[in-house]
């Protein structure tokens, strides 16, 4: 008796506990497919181009240190050329993702979205062409 006793309190302690830490869960957060809650955006990778994504990823991230009359570390990613030498040499995957050994980018901002790191890394990947 005392052991079933011992196992039915143990159930209610687990209930409770159980209880207890969902309480203060809000629905959207627990419900999938809740249309007040939409999931993230998957990031489309394909047809990933120079011009027409990879040119505004640098525009709107790097251009404001990075230009011809910026020039900040000496590195200038305002033409499709000066782009594609970083690319090839590795350092521009290198800053982007923050690997070690290379000075994190955009400096003394946040990181790149994940999105637009997998679309870099796509065009790198394809040889980073100028299309």
């Amino acid at each position: 008796m005392k052991k079933n006793l011992r196992l039915s309190l143990m159930v209610f302690t687990l209930s409770v506990a159980l209880f207890a830490a969902c309480k203060d869960d809000k629905e959207e957060e627990i419900t999938p497919n809740n249309p007040n809650n939409p999931q993230p955006q998957q990031c489309d990778t394909n047809n990933v181009t120079y011009s027409s994504t990879v040119s505004g990823i640098i525009s709107t991230n790097c251009l404001s240190c990075h230009s011809a009359s910026q020039a900040e570390g000496g590195m200038i990613l305002d033409t499709y050329a000066r782009v594609k030498a970083v690319a090839d040499n590795g350092k521009l995957i290198g800053v982007i993702t923050h690997a070690n050994g290379f000075p994190a980018m955009p400096k003394n901002g946040p990181k790149l979205s994940d999105c637009n790191i997998a679309k870099i890394q796509k065009w790198v990947s394809a040889g980073a062409p100028n299309n």
